[in-house]
């Protein structure tokens, strides 16, 4: 069967960084999206369908063998089960051979919700009885950068106190699942963490210099069990950093150059 690859939620930030990817690889490759008009991506078949409602995927999964699944919807995220299992059956229907997921360092030690969705979903993918390889990964800058954005618009920014993250590059991440579905079914494989581990307020901080903005970054204490798990270094892998882009180059090219040229976020 031939390698035709279709990657999920294909507009997101992970999504778009796969899809560069996969069109690399010179095999075919198709993109679901709920828009009525699909982007024009040369080389890339675009289909219209909703995980959420389990609707148009049956023309969009036929004749595909691997599936990257990248989408997610963060701000109504309980959808994401009902969309996943809409995807298994669809893909099931379908014939597809493999399934690649990517899911979040942490999620099986933070009782964080939308972590015990993820956590959820890839339990829905290891019982589907299809192909699966799942790849846990850290916070993308990307995400992060856009969370620092919202919450400078107070004087304050407050951050989770205690907690340690570890930012991994979301294209060096698209490139790990991209060769990760030239491969065969691995289970869940080895996460995938960026090269340092800074604090939460470390980050912001260090995201307010490079946006030229004067905030106070005021370390906030969680309590709980999910406050407890961030402090945990559950959102840290050091044994797998292996992403080489930093923090600092993410802010270098991407907030601080904004500041110099603002057309180049529009």
């Amino acid at each position: 069967m031939k390698n035709v690859i279709m990657v999920t939620g294909a507009t997101g930030v992970l999504g778009r960084e796969v899809l560069e990817r996969a069109l690399r690889t010179g095999l075919p490759v198709r993109a679901l999206t709920r828009r009525t008009e699909p982007p024009g991506t040369a080389g890339v078949s675009w289909f219209t369908g909703d995980l959420t409602g389990g609707t148009g995927l049956a023309e969009a999964f036929t004749g595909v063998r691997t599936v990257v699944h990248c989408a997610s919807d963060t701000r109504r995220y309980r959808n994401d089960v009902p969309a996943f299992q809409h995807l298994l059956d669809a893909a099931k229907r379908a014939g597809v051979a493999h399934i690649v997921n990517i899911s979040i360092i942490g999620v099986d030690r933070i009782p964080f919700p939308y972590y015990r969705i993820k956590l959820q979903g890839e339990r829905l993918l290891a019982e589907s009885g299809i192909g699966w390889t799942t790849l846990r990964a850290a916070q993308f800058p990307a995400l992060l950068d856009a969370a620092l954005r919202v919450l400078s618009k107070s004087p304050v920014v407050p951050m989770p106190s205690g907690t340690d993250c570890q930012p991994v590059d979301q294209g060096e991440v698209a490139g790990r699942l991209v060769e990760l579905a030239l491969g065969e079914p691995a289970g869940r494989v080895p996460d995938m963490a960026g090269p340092t581990v800074y604090s939460a307020a470390r980050l912001a901080r260090d995201w307010t210099r490079a946006a030229g903005k004067r905030r106070l970054v005021l370390p906030v204490f969680v309590p709980g069990r999910i406050g407890a798990g961030f402090r945990s270094g559950a959102l840290t892998a050091p044994g797998r950093a292996v992403g080489v882009r930093t923090w600092e180059e993410y802010l270098a090219d991407e907030v601080a150059g904004s500041v110099r040229d603002p057309h180049r976020r529009a």
